[in-house]
Formats: structure tokens, C-alpha cells, sequence
């Protein structure tokens, strides 16, 4: 596995007034790059679907480009030649990034019971920095990289509650909410996620930053299943489900919007008094009955957690809940 490199590349190049998206590749780019070096995070967003005529998402993930086309029609999965083109240019010129450097996903309209699948098999892995900490990558293998770049202010916030506190973390993926939360001084974490190959992966983060796998359980099991047995109490739970997942080793479907009032529900009992759950979702029909969970504080807290290099403020949702 690679190490991550510790600066970031010079934009040198001036002004290109016959493209638009070289212009604000560069803009997006210097705008976030201070911030980076000063937090120690070489993993961001340098275009979020700006400009209409550009339908992507291009990802810095330290000198590597993880771009995603958004199609408009499920019968299109490849982008238009001239704008596959341009794209390959400007990321080029802008960063002289080579082009094995440089990887595409498509994001089509999918039913609700269509599963996204394994893409690849080159296990081609890498490391990043996030707040100075270090987290596992794949641009090759999977339709999602292994760290959710939208959440990184989500992780933070946890991080900074976290000290001294028991942490549950529902539906892990690769653990990235407990790997902050221990390196903050979390008493206790544990994370849970159907997959063997997330679950694994997560074991890897942690021993990537060491911090010791003795208190930061990881466990491979449903998470409905798992919040119908568990009796420990936790300080800080979170809850980051995907929208939809009918995985061959689940009972049946999970969709967000019929299955959140039982996670919640089951989550509030194992809540310590002073405790608080996170809840997110990156669905964008999800509608949250605050009045199904009486006793409780519900705040809306989506805004806080919208990173600054991310400009769709819609890109999830996130709640904070806690006891009166």
C-alpha cells in the first residue's frame, strides 16, 4: 500500500478562457487547498457538478482522480467523447497528473431494487490523510471508494465528543466514524457492517493509525438483527444506512424510509441519558416524523456537517438526537 504523499500540487497555469471547467477546477482547487495543508487532508472535492454542461464529481485523493459522471438516462453509462476528453485534458494540464492516475465511475439512475456490484479485481489499494489521519482507498474496485468524502465534517464532529465515551457505529462500512472517534480517546468503540470485505477493511484502518483492535470491536452481522440482541449501553451511537440494500445475507430488503423508526427506536434503548445518536441519510425523497420519538431532542444538523469543498448542500442529511 502506498503512502500518502505530505503536499499537494502547484497549480501554475494561467487563466484558460475557452474552458469553463479548467477555470473552476482551478478556483475550487486553491480555495480548499489551505485549508488541507493546515488540516492534514489530501482526500477532497474539486468540482461538485458546477456547471450544468459538466454533469460530474471530480475527487482529489493525493494526486490520484476519482471522477464521477452522472448520467441522464439510464441507457447512457458513458460519457459523451468531447467531454470525457476535455476532462482528461484539464485534469492533466491543471495537476500534470498521468493518465493511469485518472479513474471514472458512472453514477446511473438505478431502481430501487437494483444492488450496485463489485466492479473490478485489481485490489490496487492506497492510503490518505484526513485530519492526519489515515484511511484505506480503492479507486478501481468499487462504485465507492472506501472513504465517504461528504461525511468528513460528520467524523470530525463525533471525533470531538468522543473522548472517554463508548461509541456504536451502525452500517460502519470501513469504519471510518470509530477510527476517528479512538483516535480521539474513545473509551470504547464498535462497529458493525454485514460485509467481510468492509468489516476487514476496517480492521485494516485501524491498524493503519495504531490503535488497538482489544477495545475497537468490529463485528460482521445485519444491523437490524444485531439491534434486536444487544443490551450494552453506549454514549454516542451512529446511524449511516444506505438508502437501500437487499443483500443476499439479509432477511429482506432494507430501505431507509420504512426501516428508520426501528433502528432509531431500538438505538434510543441503547442510549446512555447523556448520550446522542447521529442519524444520516444520503436519500433525497427521505422524510424524517420527528413525532414518532417522544422524549426526544431532534435537530437538523445537515448544514454543520456539509464539507466546505462540497457545494450540493443536499449531498445527505443528518440529524442529532438526544434524551430531554
Amino acid at each position: 500500500m502506498d503512502s500518502p504523499q505530505s503536499f499537494l500540487p502547484l497549480i501554475l497555469d494561467s487563466e484558460d478562457k475557452s474552458s469553463p471547467l479548467k477555470n473552476r477546477i482551478r478556483k475550487n482547487y486553491q480555495h480548499v487547498k489551505k485549508w488541507a495543508t493546515r488540516t492534514k487532508t489530501n482526500c477532497f472535492r474539486i468540482y461538485d457538478k458546477d456547471i450544468k454542461e459538466y454533469p460530474l464529481a471530480i475527487d482529489f485523493y493525493d494526486g490520484r482522480f476519482c471522477i464521477h459522471y452522472f448520467t441522464s438516462s439510464r441507457d447512457t453509462e458513458e460519457p459523451r467523447q468531447d467531454l470525457y476528453q476535455e476532462t482528461m485534458d484539464t485534469i492533466h494540464s491543471l495537476f500534470h497528473a498521468p493518465l493511469e492516475s485518472i479513474y471514472w465511475r458512472t453514477r446511473v439512475k438505478r431502481d430501487k431494487t437494483e444492488q450496485y456490484e463489485k466492479i473490478s479485481q485489481t485490489k490496487h489499494f492506497f492510503s490518505v490523510l484526513e485530519y492526519g489521519l489515515r484511511f484505506k482507498v480503492n479507486l478501481t474496485d468499487y462504485l465507492d471508494t472506501g472513504l465517504f468524502l461528504d461525511h468528513r465534517e460528520t467524523r470530525r464532529w463525533v471525533a470531538s465528543i468522543a473522548a472517554g465515551k463508548r461509541l456504536l457505529n451502525l452500517f460502519a462500512y470501513t469504519c471510518s466514524f470509530s477510527v476517528h472517534a479512538a483516535a480521539a480517546g474513545a473509551l470504547f468503540t464498535k462497529s458493525v457492517d454485514l460485509s467481510n470485505t468492509y468489516t476487514e477493511w476496517g480492521r485494516e484502518n485501524f491498524l493503519l493509525n495504531s490503535l488497538p483492535l482489544t477495545n475497537n470491536l468490529i463485528i460482521r452481522e445485519d444491523c437490524l438483527q444485531f439491534l434486536r440482541e444487544e443490551r450494552a449501553m453506549y454514549d454516542v451511537i451512529v446511524i449511516d444506512p444506505p438508502t437501500i440494500s437487499r443483500s443476499k445475507k439479509m432477511d429482506q430488503m432494507f430501505d431507509v424510509q420504512q426501516d428508520y423508526q426501528f433502528l432509531i427506536s431500538k438505538a434510543l434503548l441503547l442510549l446512555s441519558p447523556d448520550g446522542v445518536i447521529i442519524f444520516s441519510t444520503n436519500s433525497r425523497d427521505f422524510n424524517f416524523d420527528a413525532s414518532l420519538f417522544s422524549g426526544c431532542s431532534i435537530l437538523d444538523i445537515s448544514k454543520k456537517t456539509i464539507p466546505l469543498d462540497f457545494h450540493n448542500q443536499k449531498i445527505h442529511r443528518c440529524w442529532k438526537i438526544t434524551w430531554f
